[in-house]
């Protein structure tokens, strides 16, 4: 299976160190943050990794180099200073993935001891998506798990990990889902890719799965400084 490693957020909570290095890029107990995914890839069988990049984008390749070190080939998917959102970024990444198979998707600002290894290799549907119970600054959480599908309504409510095996056939019809949504008409599009999940999970298209192992989305120093410590103390 390849993945994608979406790191071309701009962090702007984790400013001011995300001023001049991306926010994937900041050092983690000895390595960058994105380096435990690409361990965690490796470990779990991966081989070929897109990551997509946008404002400080050189510095990737400059720090990870093409993936040999971890037994991976890595292929970068500069987006430009702009960013083009989560479905604009997959979209455009899914020419370098090169494949119709399914990828894994992942989203490079977060830390968690999840295992690869155990996503279906085969989604029954569209999508098969990592579900996390609700922190605190997303009480509401985005969507219901019941029977092995997601559904936009209904409780109770888990947080999407931003973890999932995609099936490129989900972008398949993205501009008639999207209608005339801001940025859809941009070249090369931009949008987001809620809309795309909402619409096939009417359709019971997205499986998912709770995960209750250790799972962090860092946004401020605080959160990478209080994880830091967590980590070296474990050590």
């Amino acid at each position: 299976m390849r993945a994608l490693i979406l790191a071309a957020g701009r962090g702007a909570r984790m400013r001011p160190l995300s001023d001049t290095t991306p926010k994937p890029l900041l050092p983690l107990a000895g390595k960058p943050l994105i380096a435990y995914h690409l361990e965690r890839l490796a470990a779990a069988g991966v081989r070929y990794v897109v990551i997509n990049t946008a404002r400080l984008g050189e510095q990737f390749p400059e720090a990870l180099g093409d993936g040999a070190r971890w037994g991976l080939r890595i292929r970068y998917s500069y987006e430009g200073e702009t960013p083009l959102e989560t479905g604009g970024g997959m979209l455009r990444a899914l020419a370098l993935l090169g494949s119709a198979d399914p990828f894994i998707a992942v989203s490079a600002d977060l830390y968690t001891d999840y295992d690869f290894a155990t996503l279906p290799a085969e989604p029954a549907g569209l999508a098969h998506l990592v579900m996390v119970d609700n922190p605190p600054y997303h009480a509401g959480g985005d969507f219901t798990l019941r029977d092995g599908l997601l559904h936009e309504d209904g409780a109770p409510r888990l947080t999407y990990a931003n973890i999932g095996v995609y099936r490129p056939q989900l972008f398949e019809h993205w501009r008639q889902v999207l209608g005339d949504a801001p940025g859809a008409e941009a070249t090369p599009p931009v949008f987001k890719l809620a809309p795309l999940l909402r619409h096939a999970m009417r359709k019971g298209q997205i499986s998912g799965e709770h995960y209750t192992g250790d799972w962090h989305n860092l946004g401020t120093p605080q959160e990478l400084a209080a994880l830091e410590t967590q980590l070296r103390g474990a050590i």
